[in-house]
């Protein structure tokens, strides 16, 4: 009798095994993206920073800093310079360092001054500092210039990728405070007013016009779409972000998308542009170690989705046969925040 159930017991089990190998459909894979963008901004080097292990695993080409690399806030450049020496300490960021390239760039707490520009006495000094920390050689053209602005290429066998990364410091007018709300700044109107200064807007306008990269990717330390905040923003410039965006469009340059952090917090922004065949993406990730969990809402008429107030990175997939970017903005652990994809 024991021996009979135990028979029965194993052709039930067998049944349902059969029935449910019998529903088993298979599921197609994501294709491997060609290319993978990793991002971030806002991180202080003596507060935890619990994602590096999760960049390296998600095998980036490429990690740009998108500002506020470190909190120094100083005009003393021997502190300055130690502060950026406390990063290069931190075990996850060098075992980064050792397998993806570092590219980016600055933004007001490590250039020096809360919501700096141009008028900030220390900003030649800063910028050498700078350069340091990211390993540009010291016959570098980038030593000589001033500014912080770079453009980097890389190729992959099925395409190519520009990465243009800006200075919004360096050049930058005076902010316009605002004294008639509780927002802190509003736009100018100065016409001579400028985010780039003259030197770079001839750059920028070079870089993209002679670009054949399938994808092109501007990295603006300040969000440049969302602009009705109060805040740091190109909205404070209008005719900025209006040259910006005719620049785009006259230079015909395929896949642009703008990257940004500084605001501690991660949202997706999307704008159609006149003459512009694709959406304009605006993808802001901030910050690294430190968030604005207090968020309670801000105006984004171009905001797709919601805000992200918990920390987090950002990750960009590229893929060139069908080209289309897949964004997303990743918690700890590989944890999906939220994504956006858009098709060039």
């Amino acid at each position: 009798m024991k021996k009979y159930y135990t028979f029965l017991v194993a052709l039930v089990l067998f049944s349902a095994c059969k029935k449910k190998a019998e529903k088993t459909v298979e599921i197609e894979a994501e294709p491997t993206p060609d290319f993978i963008v990793a991002f971030g901004s806002c991180n202080m080097a003596q507060e935890p920073n619990p994602f590096w292990d999760d960049i390296l695993a998600e095998n980036p080409n490429v990690w740009i800093w998108g500002g506020d690399i470190v909190y120094a806030d100083t005009d003393d450049v021997d502190r300055l310079r130690s502060i950026y020496a406390m990063q290069d300490t931190v075990a996850g960021y060098n075992k980064l360092k050792q397998e993806v390239p570092i590219i980016g760039t600055w933004d007001d707490h490590d250039f020096g001054l809360n919501d700096g520009g141009s008028d900030f006495s220390i900003k030649k000094e800063s910028q050498q500092v700078f350069l340091d920390f990211m390993d540009v050689p010291a016959d570098s053209e980038r030593r000589k210039q001033e500014g912080v602005y770079a453009s980097h290429e890389y190729e992959v066998p099925n395409g190519k990728v520009k990465v243009i990364v800006l200075d919004t410091r360096y050049f930058r007018s005076e902010l316009v405070k605002d004294e008639e709300s509780e927002k802190r700044y509003k736009p100018t109107t100065d016409p001579e007013a400028t985010m780039l200064g003259e030197a770079q807007w001839q750059w920028l306008e070079k870089e993209l016009n002679g670009s054949d990269a399938d994808f092109n990717l501007i990295m603006s330390s300040i969000q440049v779409l969302s602009g009705e905040h109060g805040f740091e923003t190109w909205g404070n410039f209008p005719l900025e972000v209006e040259k910006l965006e005719n620049i785009i469009v006259q230079s015909g340059a395929k896949g642009v998308i703008i990257l940004s952090g500084d605001r501690h917090i991660s949202e997706f922004s999307r704008a159609d542009i006149d003459g512009l065949s694709y959406p304009l993406v605006d993808f802001t990730s901030s910050g690294l170690t430190h968030s604005y969990f207090s968020f309670s809402g801000e105006p984004n008429k171009y905001r797709v989705g919601e805000v992200v107030s918990d920390k987090s990175y950002g990750i960009i997939n590229l893929n060139f046969e069908d080209r289309e970017a897949e964004f997303r903005i990743m918690g700890d652990n590989g944890v999906v925040l939220q994504e956006l994809k858009q098709t060039y």
